[in-house]
């Protein structure tokens, strides 16, 4: 069983890697980058009938922070 843990800073949290990224692009050309939010994707290889309650407890407590961030979870 495969599961994709898709993390992103939270509306209204500063994102300077996204600005950083949004900056790059502007000096290389592409002008019409308003913004860039940038996040993390984490794939994981879980042994048969680990349920979705066990991935979310795994980004409660490691894989994202909750305070800042937000995660959506996609089972594959």
């Amino acid at each position: 069983m495969k599961a994709r843990v898709h993390v992103m800073l939270k509306n209204g949290v500063l994102d300077p890697q996204g600005e950083a990224v949004r900056h790059a692009l502007g000096a290389m050309g592409f002008a019409g980058v308003n913004k860039v939010r940038q996040g993390k994707v984490i794939e994981l290889d879980l042994a048969e009938g680990t349920g979705e309650d066990d991935i979310r407890q795994m980004c409660e407590r490691l894989l994202a922070n909750t305070v800042i961030e937000s995660y959506r979870i996609e089972v594959l």
